[in-house]
């Protein structure tokens, strides 16, 4: 994928609130770190769920 396409991706999970994203250096380079919220833990389960029962039902 590329940089500006993962940046965006990574903005709508921040806007719907799935995901945390803190922004720092390591050294003289920039680096995002990613947490995942109750929020996005629960939709990502319900869409795991939901992936299931169509695979249940093949």
């Amino acid at each position: 994928m590329e940089a500006s396409a993962l940046s965006k991706q990574v903005t709508i999970l921040e806007a719907a609130g799935y995901v945390k994203a803190t922004k720092g250096y390591v050294g003289k380079r920039p680096r995002t770190w990613l947490s995942i919220t109750g929020e996005g833990r629960a939709a990502f389960a319900t869409h795991c769920a939901a992936l299931r029962k169509m695979v249940e039902g093949v």
